[in-house]
């Protein structure tokens, strides 16, 4: 019999292996960390100072170095592998309706309030205190999605209660101090607070003027900044751990819907009767919680006028609107600066992936996509900030702000969130089947992408809410229409892309509302390219060409049908610089 020690050489023979070593793993792109999210996009860069706001560079700078580590970057895979858990009762039976997190999604929403995210324009009002705000927000969007849903409502929150003065300065420190204070506690124990929204009902969804849930008088006083009892459901609730929430519902006097402030907790400290069904199971988003509830009798103050619940709650989901916007570009970025780091390290048919002319077509159609997702929320940013509440104090900058405010806004709404649909799907093949699989963050950013369409409002709903803006702000649109005109004089593309529009606005009324998608996109697509020709020409002419020209209508269907005259390298080039790896924090 031979020794072991023979049969273990004769096992490592020629033509034999041992576990693990039947190949050397190469031609695999290495993950993309250390790197400075802000640093690395000249787009965002030159948005921000057109938007008045250099002075928060270097926060950004710092905040975009932050993220991009890769211990920031573990902690967006650890909060949506570890989806939050509701535990209705505690062990001894008590109704508690509690959520657990991950710690992660703490960290998360430590770094968020950190950066003033949640109040900087309210907290410190300055010139371009929007557009630092919404800049930083894009950069936190890159990395995780789902904990900016209670930081965008509270942020939108802040402005419909600052209406209420006597409530307001209960909670002005708590909403605007950075720390996150996770304790799921009485308000008046906490040091900071987030607050959510409840609007939408089963029978309903969008159309909330069909909410049947309850507000009765909880005693004899009535009306604005009085207490009330709730009765009824919610069929989105978000997110169920909010220190508040703003609801909609019917006062029963006068069966008119109205705005309620509903705590988490009643003001002798008790649970406030708010009881949570269930968590929806969804298909992105998965590191927050959002819910069904029902409630019994909670306690909640009526903010607004009576019956004008729905004006009041839409000017916080004005709010959220553009966070949406915001969202779905950053997505948009993050899938884009994945594809084009992959290409530059993956070799495919003797040559390296961003070396080939094809793939150099759909990214340098990507990267037009995305920087004019950029502009357009920087964009809305300012304009958010310039609109006055007065119109009868407006000049004609104002006018306008409130055009891009309220006309453009639902339409960016409904286009930049649609295109990351197909955005974000486009990126994923570009990793192939890494992209497919959940290891890689790919696959979220693409699960990830519908939700902005669907919440706060679906596309339909935005490009209704366009063709009512159009009517209601007629004489915004006007200057806004003939500030692009003049703007577009001498440019034939741009100048026909208009007469489009003006044919479709002076259309039949019967026709108007069929044709309202193409109202929309037309009217993004012309505010994008607009905005783009601030910036470097090749950028605007390759989007004008091939969004807007008539010749060029085969292009945008799919990504990479861009026409070869254009120099597709340096588009890429432009959207992610060769030395982004570099781009660390000082």
């Amino acid at each position: 019999m031979e020794p072991l020690e023979s049969m273990q050489t004769a096992a490592m023979a020629p033509g034999t292996h041992r576990a693990g070593t039947t190949h050397e793993v190469t031609n695999q792109a290495p993950p993309l960390v250390d790197y400075n999210l802000f640093a690395c996009d000249p787009a965002l860069g030159e948005a921000l100072v057109r938007a008045g706001a250099e002075w928060h560079r270097d926060a950004l700078t710092q905040h975009g170095a932050k993220l991009g580590e890769a211990a920031t970057l573990e902690l967006a895979d650890l909060a949506n592998r570890h989806a939050p858990e509701l535990h209705t009762h505690s062990p001894r039976g008590e109704r508690i309706d509690a959520l657990e997190f991950h710690p992660a999604w703490h960290d998360l929403l430590a770094l968020l309030r950190a950066e003033g995210l949640h109040a900087l324009p309210f907290s410190q009002p300055r010139a371009g205190a929007m557009a630092a705000r919404c800049a930083g927000y894009f950069l936190h969007a890159q990395l995780e999605s789902g904990s900016l849903c209670p930081l965008t409502m509270t942020f939108a929150s802040i402005p419909v209660l600052q209406n209420e003065p006597a409530l307001f300065e209960t909670l002005r420190d708590k909403l605007y101090t950075r720390e996150h204070d996770a304790r799921d506690v009485p308000l008046a124990q906490k040091r900071s607070m987030m607050i959510g929204m409840g609007m939408t009902e089963k029978q309903g969804g969008s159309d909330v003027r069909s909410n049947r849930t309850e507000a009765r008088p909880a005693g004899v006083a009535s009306g604005r900044g009085a207490p009330y009892l709730l009765t009824g459901h919610k069929w989105f609730f978000s997110a169920p751990q909010c220190d508040a929430h703003l609801v909609l519902a019917r006062s029963t006097e006068h069966d008119a819907l109205s705005c309620f402030f509903v705590p988490r907790f009643r003001p002798d400290g008790t649970k406030n009767a708010v009881v949570v069904q269930r968590l929806k199971d969804k298909l992105g988003n998965r590191s927050n919680a959002s819910s069904e509830v029902e409630f019994f009798d909670a306690y909640g103050v009526m903010v607004g006028d009576e019956g004008r619940g729905v004006p009041t709650i839409i000017e916080m989901a004005n709010f959220t609107r553009l966070d949406c916007v915001i969202g779905s570009a950053a997505l948009m970025r993050a899938a884009l600066v994945q594809a084009i780091h992959h290409a530059r390290h993956r070799s495919a048919f003797g040559r390296l992936l961003a070396d080939q002319p094809l793939m150099q077509n759909v990214l340098a159609d990507l990267s037009l996509e995305s920087e004019a997702a950029t502009v357009l929320f920087m964009h809305l940013a300012q304009a958010f900030e310039q609109a006055t509440p007065d119109r009868n104090t407006e000049d004609d900058t104002a006018r306008i702000a409130r055009a891009w405010r309220r006309i453009v806004t639902p339409a960016a709404k409904f286009w930049v969130c649609k295109r990351a649909l197909a955005f974000t799907g486009e990126a994923m093949e570009v990793w192939g089947g890494n992209g497919y699989v959940e290891e890689g963050p790919m696959a979220r950013f693409y699960r990830e992408a519908p939700v902005n369409s669907i919440w706060e409002g679906s596309g339909n709903v935005m490009c209704l809410d366009v063709l009512r803006a159009l009517e209601r702000e007629a004489d915004a649109a006007q200057a806004l229409f003939l500030v692009w005109r003049r703007d577009a004089a001498g440019h034939p593309v741009l100048g026909a892309a208009l007469d489009r529009l003006s044919a479709l606005l002076n259309g039949a009324p019967g026709t108007r509302e069929a044709s309202a998608r193409r109202i929309a996109q037309q009217i993004v697509l012309i505010a994008q390219a607009m905005l783009l020709r601030a910036g470097p020409p090749e950028v605007a002419d390759a989007f004008i060409a091939t969004r807007l020209d008539e010749h060029d209508a085969d292009c945008g269907r799919v990504s990479g049908t861009l026409p070869a005259r254009f120099d597709h390298a340096a588009l890429i080039a432009r959207a992610l610089p060769i030395d982004y790896l570099q781009h660390t924090a000082a």
